[in-house]
């Protein structure tokens, strides 16, 4: 594994060359928050990304891994920094290693601005850039167990030893295709990505916690922040501590004993004699805070022609999806497209929606207002092509 001068080494070739491939490996089952078990770095030998690669395989469960010029380089908004489906791999990295990351560019993310399909494997994607094929042999290991096989290292290694030749071909296609700027710009958003846990977002998604009362929504967030403490501390799922079903029925009783608590249905007698006196406390701490009413007024039923109006509105961002040889995700979701229409129904502000954002406007949400507001028509030709017409021409 690397020493010191190695990380060294690594940090600056990645900034003389601007470029730099990385990937982990961690293991999620059975605790709090996954835990980073491998962290794999490639840089080019040269100024060319088709050349040869060195890849360097990190261990932070060493105990002797000092990555400060990594993490420095990770934040350099200088070098580009090249991941696959980064999304875990950025919370781990910022969390663990203290830094941010920028001039992140996902080549998962890219590949669906280059008409291959939303979701795309690694093995696949390099496959079809530099024709290479991985072995993925070792992919379902114990990552925490020391030592590693040689099998396990050469997986990791392989992982990045084609990520920056494949991710440089894949931006030399988006170029020539007009969409490096778009796959870019939503590359921005994974750079932040976090596996902190916000008790009150985490709150507000609890089932049928819009039915509880003020006083029994205080008590459910007094449950979720001690849940969440204790899933800590244990380095536990937070549902292993306590289930949501069972914290939503504690926060609608709000029981003041053990004997209470027993008769709630779902909660195991081993969760009351372990953490029965944590729940009791939690559920008075509740008691004694201020009530929480429901945010804002519930939103009036959906109109009955909202339906016929959405798989309408989704004819629309398909096709254009289909011309543009994008991944279809990429553009819009079906609670987007709700949303839009209602708002154009109700005559409210446009919804903040991605739809109707950046590029993903340019390409098709200021057509699909026009559609919405009777300026647009879509029609099949003899090709069963969908045609779009504008009928105030």
């Amino acid at each position: 594994m690397a020493s010191a001068d190695v990380i060294n080494e690594l940090a600056a070739q990645a900034r003389r060359t601007g470029r730099l491939g990385i990937d982990t490996e961690f293991m999620g089952e059975g605790r709090y928050r996954s835990l980073l078990c491998l962290i794999q770095v490639s840089v080019q030998e040269t100024d060319d990304p088709s050349g040869p690669a060195r890849v360097e395989v990190l261990d932070p469960l060493s105990g002797t891994l000092e990555p400060g010029p990594l993490a420095e380089v990770l934040a350099d908004p200088d070098v580009e920094i090249y991941m696959h489906a980064a999304r875990q791999d950025v919370a781990l990295l910022r969390r663990e290693w203290h830094t941010e990351i920028t001039s992140l560019f996902d080549t998962q993310v890219a590949a669906g601005f280059a008409g291959m399909r939303a979701q795309l494997g690694y093995d696949a994607l390099l496959h079809e850039l530099v024709g290479v094929r991985l072995g993925k042999s070792a992919s379902f290991t114990r990552w925490d167990a020391r030592p590693l096989s040689a099998e396990q290292v050469e997986y990791a290694r392989e992982d990045v030893l084609h990520l920056i030749e494949a991710a440089v071909a894949l931006q030399e296609r988006l170029e020539r295709q007009g969409r490096l700027a778009w796959a870019r710009e939503e590359c921005r958003v994974l750079e932040h990505a976090s596996d902190e846990r916000d008790p009150q977002a985490i709150f507000a998604r609890l089932p049928r916690v819009a039915s509880l009362a003020p006083e029994q929504r205080a008590v459910a967030l007094e449950l979720v922040r001690w849940r969440d403490d204790t899933a800590r501390e244990e380095d536990r799922p937070v549902q292993q501590v306590l289930q949501d079903a069972g914290l939503v029925e504690i926060a609608k009783r709000r029981p003041a004993d053990t004997d209470k608590l027993r008769q709630i249905r779902g909660l195991h007698e081993g969760t009351v004699r372990r953490r029965g006196r944590g729940i009791l406390e939690a559920v008075e701490r509740g008691r004694n805070a201020e009530p929480i009413a429901a945010d804002g007024v519930k939103p009036p039923p959906g109109h009955p022609g909202d339906a016929a109006l959405i798989v309408l509105s989704e004819a629309l961002v398909r096709a254009r999806a289909a011309q543009a040889e994008l991944a279809y995700e990429l553009l819009a979701a079906r609670a987007d497209l709700q949303r839009i229409v209602s708002a154009v129904r109700q005559g409210l502000p446009e919804p903040d929606v991605r739809t109707l954002q950046g590029w993903r406007r340019e390409l098709v949400g200021d057509e699909l207002l026009e559609l919405l507001a009777g300026g647009r028509a879509l029609r099949i030709d003899e090709r069963l092509e969908l045609v779009v017409d504008d009928v105030r021409a």
